[in-house]
Order: C-alpha cells, then sequence, then structure tokens
C-alpha cells in the first residue's frame, strides 16, 4: 500500500499545475464520494487464482520435451577413464556430451536456484573399480545411464525449470566447459526468490488454511508413493522373471539338442523295437523354436522393463523430490527462521538490561544497528517462508497433474503383456503340429502318462 501512496504523491507533484483553479469565480464540481463501504470494492486485489494455480495438464507436460541420454561406448581420460553420454533434447534439435559430473554441477546449480521446487535427485556416482566387460559394473552403469534420462527429462518438463536459463545452457551449450558457464549463469541472477515477481507479495496469494492442505496434500502423496514403490518392485520381478524364462527355454531347448546329437550306438539290450534312435534325431532340430521362444521372452522382459517399470520408476522419482522438498522447506526455511526469531530475542534482552545498567553510547548504537538488521533478516526469512509455502502449493498440484501416468503405465502393462503372451502363444501353436510330423501319431501330445 505504501507504493500505491508513493506513486500518488509524484504523479500529483509532477502535474501540480494542472490541478490549479483557471479562476477564482468558476465553481468546480464536487465530488460523489458515496458511501465509505462502497470504496473497499475499489481497492487492487491480486488475481490470486491466476498466479497460484497451474493449469496444465500430463499431456502438456509431457509434450515440453523428450530427451534421450545414451552411453557413449569408448571410455574418455589419458589416466582416469570417465564414461561420456549423448544428450539429444527434441525440443532444441540438438544432441551434446556430458559427463557425470557435468549433471551434478547441473544438479547443484538447479537445486540452489530452486530450492522450493521438485529437483530430482541424481544417481549416485561410483568409482569404477573393476572394467566394463564386468557383468556388475555393466549393469551399474547401465543403471545410472536410465537415471540420468529420467532425471533430465522430469527437469525439461517442468512448468518452470523448462524454460530457465540454465536448463537451456545444459541442452544445448556445445562448448568445452559447461560447468562454469552453468555457474556463471546462476551468479548473475540468484535464486528464484530474488527474480519471481510475486516472492515478496506471495502471502497474499495463499489461502487461509494452506498448511492444513499442506499437511493433508502430503500425507496424501505418502500413501501414494509407498504404493507406487510396492507397484514398481512386482513390476520388477515380473520382468526378471521373463529374462529368466527367457535362459530357460534357452537352456532347455539347448539340452533337447545335446540329448538328440548323442550319437552313441543303442545297447544290444534295447528292444529292437525301440524308437530312440529315430526319436533322438528329431530332437536336434527343436532346439530352433526353443531359441524363438526365448527370445520372445527375452522381448517380453525388455518391454516391461522399459515401457512398465521405467515409468513406475519416473514418477517414484518425482514422488521422492517431492517428500525430499518437503524437508527441505521444514529443516531449512523453518528451522532459519526460527534461529533468527530466537536470535533476534537475545538481542531485544540485551537491549533492555542497557536500560537498566547505561553503557557506552557507542556500543548502544551498534546494538541498536544489529537489531535493525536482524529485523530486516527475519522480515526476508518470513517472506522467504511465504514464499515456499507458495511453490510448496504449485509443486503439489504438479505431482496431481502426473497422477494420470497411473493409466499409462497399466495400458503399457497390459499391451505388454498382450502382446508377449500373443507372440509367445504363435511359436507354441506353430511347435506343436511340427511335434506330430517329427514323432508320428505317438508323439504324447494327449498321454494319459
Amino acid at each position: 500500500m505504501f507504493f500505491f501512496y508513493s506513486i500518488r504523491i509524484d504523479f500529483i507533484m509532477k502535474n501540480k499545475y494542472k490541478f490549479l483553479p483557471v479562476a477564482r469565480s468558476a465553481e468546480l464540481p464536487k465530488p460523489q464520494l458515496g458511501e465509505p463501504k462502497d470504496l473497499s470494492s475499489l481497492r487492487m486485489q491480486p488475481a490470486q487464482e491466476d498466479a497460484l494455480m497451474m493449469s496444465h495438464t500430463l499431456d502438456k507436460l509431457l509434450v515440453r520435451d523428450t530427451v534421450q541420454v545414451e552411453l557413449i561406448p569408448e571410455k574418455k581420460g589419458l589416466f582416469l577413464k570417465h564414461v561420456e553420454y549423448q544428450v539429444t533434447s527434441q525440443r532444441y534439435k540438438i544432441s551434446v556430451y556430458r559427463r557425470y559430473s557435468d549433471f551434478d554441477v547441473f544438479h547443484e546449480v538447479l537445486l540452489q536456484r530452486f530450492a522450493y521446487r521438485v529437483v530430482p535427485a541424481l544417481p549416485p556416482k561410483r568409482m569404477l573399480k573393476g572394467v566394463l566387460t564386468s557383468v556388475s559394473e555393466r549393469e551399474f552403469i547401465e543403471g545410472r545411464r536410465r537415471a540420468l534420462g529420467r532425471f533430465i527429462n522430469l527437469v525439461a518438463r517442468h512448468p518452470v525449470f523448462s524454460e530457465d536459463e540454465r536448463v537451456k545452457t545444459f541442452l544445448t551449450f556445445s562448448g568445452s566447459d559447461v560447468q562454469t558457464k552453468l555457474r556463471d549463469a546462476y551468479k548473475r541472477t540468484g535464486d528464484e526468490f530474488m527474480t519471481n515477481k510475486v516472492a515478496t507479495l506471495a502471502k497474499e496469494y495463499l489461502p487461509a488454511d494452506i498448511q492444513a492442505q499442506f499437511s493433508t496434500s502430503r500425507e496424501l502423496i505418502r500413501n501414494i508413493h509407498n504404493s507406487f514403490h510396492k507397484l514398481r518392485d512386482r513390476a520388477e520381478k515380473m520382468a526378471e522373471r521373463s529374462k529368466e524364462n527367457a535362459t530357460d527355454l534357452l537352456m532347455f531347448g539347448r539340452e533337447l539338442s545335446t540329448l538328440g546329437s548323442d550319437a552313441s550306438p543303442l545297447p544290444s539290450l534295447a528292444s529292437s523295437q525301440s524308437t530312440w534312435g529315430t526319436l533322438r534325431q528329431s530332437l536336434k532340430s527343436l532346439s530352433v523354436e526353443f531359441a524363438v521362444l526365448s527370445d520372445k521372452a527375452a522381448q517380453q522382459g525388455r518391454r516391461e522393463e522399459d515401457d512398465v517399470v521405467e515409468k513406475l520408476n519416473l514418477f517414484l522419482d518425482l514422488l521422492q523430490s517431492y517428500r525430499d522438498l518437503c524437508e527441505r522447506h521444514e529443516k531449512g526455511v523453518l528451522h532459519e527462521h526460527q534461529r533468527a526469531l530466537h536470535k533476534y530475542g537475545m538481542m531485544k534482552r540485551q537491549m533492555m538490561s542497557t536500560t537498566v545498567q547505561p553503557k557506552e553510547q557507542a556500543s548502544v548504537e551498534q546494538l541498536e544497528s544489529r537489531i535493525i538488521q536482524q529485523e530486516n533478516a527475519i522480515q526476508t526469512m518470513e517472506l522467504r517462508n511465504y514464499f515456499s509455502l507458495f511453490c510448496l502449493h504449485q509443486e503439489t498440484q504438479l505431482i496431481f497433474t502426473y497422477l494420470p501416468i497411473t493409466s499409462h503405465i497399466l495400458g503399457a502393462f497390459v499391451n505388454s503383456q498382450v502382446q508377449g503372451h500373443r507372440e509367445m502363444g504363435e511359436v507354441w501353436n506353430e511347435l506343436q503340429p511340427k511335434l506330430g510330423c517329427l514323432f508320428g501319431a505317438n508323439n504324447g501330445l494327449k498321454s494319459s502318462i
């Protein structure tokens, strides 16, 4: 309100001569002020719903960008080998090369810039003790690549992050030192509180029961997170079973082939009517069909991993980042605010003691200056606290905007199962009549044993 009155006074002072009457005899019209209660409707009200509510849908978020993170096969570096990734943005139509340390600095800058937003975590960094030819090392590298892909896609699709200079720099800058460029960009602007136009007015946009809404939403999202965690674990087990099934089918076919390849002569004790010799020759050819079945089962496992498990992990990463944000709000902004209030109380008590026991004038003035500085710091922290709640309210909406991804996951799961069972069913159906040709009428298909 002080800002409004200041503008009003400046306007009158600059135009003071325009308001002087041209003649004393001329009577100016008397303004009709109306009732005092009518003046309340003339006050400027902030567009609360427009600033606080997010009008995005999941489909709109998903089409903002799709970023591919692919592993560069050969390791770089003369002495200390490191892995490089090719990062390709569909939005900017460009590919750049990034190391894990580039992702790490980008994450650090993003967290500094948007401390009040859901910033996904990075996968853990582990020193490469073995070589890439070891299975465990390959699995770790692949898991980290997938996690980096989820991280950058959540960032590139975020309503606020996606328009930030640092995100565009990470996805497009092809120079030699992207880390320095990212840090310099942050130093020029500071965090979001310093640049957001509603940061100092956040309290006016918040509903009166914001704390109750936050507590309710946080509990609900915690329950959703736990349920999706269990769904992911089951989906991972199903994908793993499909891969194990592929291995078992392949080994089953190989054992049939080994059995059929045995050229040992039949012993004299064997009946002359034994058909084992003919049957043995037929078994070898069945390994081809079982190899096909194994390949179909392996494809099924990959589909379950890529289309189901990966989507579940994406949403879980977002849910976990929301829980991390809630902890930052409580342990960061609120904790610092409480510490500042405690320090301010100590200063006030110290100031009161100076009135009882007079001290040197210089020390009193110094204490008064510190109190004023602390009051300003508390005021800033209060504004940051409301802005943090403002961002939390928006990020909560983002979580619920992402919830329809459940239908995407279920659709991918059902389609994967339908396709997998259909493809394997076709191979089994083709294999069934072949058994009749291979072994004759007594092929065991309708055996009563």
